[in-house]
């Protein structure tokens, strides 16, 4: 592994809050994370989405949480290499599988992913985490994930705003944090501010990000290739259950209690490293 996460890989994580990794994923591990998709397409779970926008054919299908029952899912989270990947981007003694992320647009689906901070959704907190975005299809620069370079270091939580809406999340309670949370920036309309992030990714590559980066992606306006994704969520060993202002995204707790270290049965540690075992 340490021929993937090289110390300019990690420099680059840590400076940028996103870094791609090229041919990572064998062919295995590509159709495991397709059958994965298929299933979890064909019966979503009570938090699935379908997305139209306006004027497209298709739509965004998003849904979480499905590894416990399809085994595509939870063999690709504990047996494949992302595990360790990210235990060593977070430079963690271990890693937790949060949970699994299935994102797909299908051809000529004109339905942007609005800018937003994933950490800010998630009753978590802790610095030490990541998300690994792979595809099964081939990404073009047109129509693939972006991020604002650096901008997990502002120090600043943004408001999350609903995909389907893209209205903020209704505050229910004041959970005494002494943090504000800020409004997204207008970074379409003012992007000379901003230094974005983006690659085209093939099947067997991924994109690695901090859950602080702010990020965002176009319509898939290909006529023909869908863009298909998995997501999974990793954290490290300084997260810990956080409460928020909403209701977070997704609302699975685990059992876990506002400050408990987030290891359970639900939040699996899947890769330890071994130069911490004792």
């Amino acid at each position: 592994m340490s021929d993937i996460v090289t110390p300019a890989i990690l420099s680059k994580f840590n400076e940028d809050g996103a870094v791609c990794l090229r041919n990572v994923f064998d062919q295995h591990w590509i159709d495991k994370v397709a059958t994965g998709i298929q299933k979890t397409m064909a019966s979503p779970s009570e938090y699935g989405e379908k997305l139209p926008g306006p004027g497209g054919l298709g739509v965004y299908f998003n849904d979480y949480c499905n590894w416990q029952k399809i085994p595509e899912l939870k063999e690709y989270a504990f047996d494949s290499p992302a595990a360790e990947i990210a235990g060593r981007l977070m430079r963690s003694e271990y890693a937790v599988f949060y949970h699994e992320h299935v994102l797909t647009k299908d051809p000529s689906t004109h339905k942007v992913t609005p800018w937003h901070q994933d950490q800010a959704y998630y009753p978590i907190d802790g610095v030490k985490n990541c998300s690994i975005w792979m595809p099964i299809d081939p990404v073009s620069m047109e129509t693939t994930i972006q991020f604002v370079r650096g901008s997990h270091r502002w120090g600043k939580w943004f408001h999350p705003r609903h995909f389907a809406t893209e209205h903020k999340y209704t505050v229910l309670q004041d959970v005494h944090q002494h943090r504000e949370y800020h409004d997204i920036p207008d970074i379409d309309g003012s992007s000379e501010q901003y230094e974005l992030l983006q690659w085209e990714v093939q099947p067997g590559d991924c994109i690695v990000f901090h859950m602080m980066t702010l990020h965002g992606a176009p319509s898939n306006t290909s006529l023909t290739t869908p863009r298909r994704i998995l997501s999974t969520r990793w954290l490290g060993d300084d997260a810990v259950l956080a409460e928020r202002p909403w209701k977070p995204s997704p609302p699975v707790l685990g059992g876990l209690k506002t400050g408990d270290k987030v290891i359970c049965d639900t939040f699996p540690i899947v890769w330890r490293d071994n130069l911490h075992v004792h």
